[in-house]
């Protein structure tokens, strides 16, 4: 509950209301609270909760908070739920109803029906990520000023919105998992099934083969891997799942420099985990912990929005200072001869050339062969 926050129930811009349903009641995890019977509103951004007795009391959630939907079904005396499990409180969330609580989830209590609707509509909106937009999508429009620029400001703001582009475009291209969590749910479903055969020994899955496969599990280093159904659905399952991927990607993190794109952590955890398969969503949540938990592996993410798992003695400084010895060392550098030259991928060799950049110890060449980083000769000169 300390993820909600008081609001007067106006909608943003481009906000809009998709359902709702009366008699609603609110669970702080397991526990009733005094959020007894509301109207609750589901947008393309939030859920917003508004008392009957009461329309003053108004209170809202992000849907950005959300990490999993669960259904609770009804029985004697007892009203079907939706379980929503939620993403850490941020630091700067406006003051709510509840300062904290020791509970990462709520429950939605549908006290006169309606719980099945309102459940695939929450599912279908949190798929649709709506506040996930670009902003300049959620402002007003406003009509098209042309505006020309000559000489080397226009050449400069001309440079600048290509780098804009540039960076809109590879955000998009690696920062959109609900794609790959359409694909990835299918595969999860695939797996179970192949799971529950191997348990049950049913099928075409001889004993040879179960054991050849058990085996391919032990040399790849996960024997026994973290799952819902052996550490539940909550905060119990994200930590044990963070220290599982700490343990397995730690030598591969030495024997690569210290870093590796998320989505390459991704694949790995996988094809060492066999058919008990992770999310994209699972993976990110997990990483997010290991700094609070102080592992050995820590999630990072750059300006671009491209994650990566870093050890935790890898050193940004050191880094930059050999990316900057490298260029200076060879006149310039692209992206893809800066890989080549450290063993990284194209979009970490990337990255390090803009961190570069942005200290002011690199220049660029931005021209129609492609971006080259050259030494800045006036920190030096």
């Amino acid at each position: 509950m300390d993820r909600f926050a008081w609001t007067d129930g106006s909608l943003a811009h481009q906000e809009q209301i998709i359902t709702h349903q009366n008699s609603v009641r609110l669970y702080d995890g397991d526990n009733k609270t005094n959020f007894d019977r509301g109207n609750l509103k589901l947008t393309s951004f939030r859920l917003i909760w508004t008392a009957d007795k009461d329309k003053k009391c108004v209170i809202s959630l992000s849907l950005s908070l959300v990490i999993l939907l669960e259904e609770q079904g009804g029985g004697f005396n007892r009203s079907p739920k939706i379980i929503l499990h939620l993403s850490a409180v941020d630091a700067y969330k406006p003051p709510g109803p509840i300062a904290s609580s020791k509970h990462s989830f709520i429950k939605l209590s549908f006290q006169d029906g309606g719980k099945t609707e309102f459940y695939y509509a929450l599912k279908d909106t949190l798929a649709r990520r709506g506040w996930d937009l670009p902003a300049a999508n959620k402002s007003p429009q406003k009509p098209p000023q042309k505006s020309i620029r000559t000489g080397i400001g226009g050449i400069e703001e001309r440079l600048q919105q290509k780098h804009k582009d540039t960076d809109k475009d590879i955000t998009q291209a690696f920062q959109d998992l609900s794609k790959l969590m359409n694909k990835a749910e299918e595969m999860v479903k695939l797996s179970k099934n192949l799971t529950q055969k191997i348990k049950d020994k049913r099928g075409e899955i001889t004993d040879d083969e179960t054991v050849q496969l058990k085996s391919y599990l032990l040399s790849l280093g996960v024997a026994d891997p973290v799952t819902r159904e052996t550490h539940g659905s909550g905060d119990t399952f994200y930590k044990e799942l963070a220290r599982q991927v700490s343990d397995v990607m730690t030598q591969p993190l030495q024997e690569c420099g210290g870093i590796m794109p998320l989505s390459d952590v991704y694949c790995r955890m996988n094809r060492a985990r066999g058919v008990e398969m992770l999310s994209p969503d699972d993976l990110v949540n997990a990483c997010r912990l290991m700094s609070i938990m102080r592992l050995e592996c820590r999630l990072q993410t750059f300006e671009s929005g491209v994650m990566v798992l870093h050890l935790q003695e890898h050193s940004e400084d050191e880094s930059l200072q050999d990316t900057v010895c490298r260029v200076e060392s060879t006149g310039s550098l692209s992206a893809d001869e800066l890989a080549r030259l450290i063993g990284l991928s194209v979009i970490l060799s990337r990255e390090r050339l803009l961190a570069a950049e942005r200290k002011g110890e690199l220049c660029r060449d931005d021209t129609a062969e492609g971006l080259r980083f050259y030494r800045n000769l006036f920190m030096t000169q």
